[in-house]
C-alpha cells in the first residue's frame, strides 16, 4: 500500500514546524518509521546552531543561496546543487554568507529515538 507524501518537490518539503527563530525556520517531514526529510530556510548572514550526532549520519542537498559549511574543522563554500555528506559524529554548522539572500536546504537522516538523544551541541556555537 502507497505511503502519503512519497513524492514532494525539494522547494516544498513540508511538515511541521521543528525550530523558528530569528535566523531560520526547520520542518521536518518523517517518513516512514524512521527516514526524516528536512528543510531550513536560513536568513542573510545567520548561521545554523552548531552540533554533531553520535550514532547519526546525514546528507543536506543545497537548493538555492549560498554560504559556507562546517564540518569539524574544515569550512567551504556551498551552493545550489551541492550535496554534503556529514558522517556519525562530525561537528556541523551552515552559514549564510549573504546579505541579501536567504539560504535554502534540504536534509535526510534517520529520525529514530536514539538518533534524537545523540543530538549535542557544542558550546559556544
Amino acid at each position: 500500500m502507497p505511503k502519503a507524501n512519497i513524492k514532494v518537490n525539494i522547494n516544498d518539503i513540508g511538515g511541521s514546524i521543528a525550530k523558528q527563530d530569528e535566523r531560520y525556520i526547520v520542518k521536518d517531514n518523517q517518513f516512514g518509521n524512521k527516514l526524516v526529510l528536512s528543510s531550513t530556510l536560513l536568513e542573510p548572514n545567520m548561521s545554523t546552531s552548531g552540533h554533531f550526532h553520535n550514532g547519526q549520519e546525514e546528507v543536506y542537498f543545497f537548493v538555492s543561496g549560498e554560504g559556507e559549511m562546517e564540518l569539524n574543522s574544515d569550512r567551504f563554500k556551498v551552493g545550489p546543487g551541492d550535496v554534503v555528506n556529514i558522517e556519525d559524529g562530525v561537528f556541523h554548522r551552515v552559514f549564510n554568507t549573504q546579505s541579501n539572500q536567504q539560504l535554502y536546504f534540504v536534509c535526510v537522516f534517520d529520525g529514530g529515538v536514539s538518533a534524537r538523544e545523540n543530538h549535542e551541541q557544542k558550546e559556544n556555537a
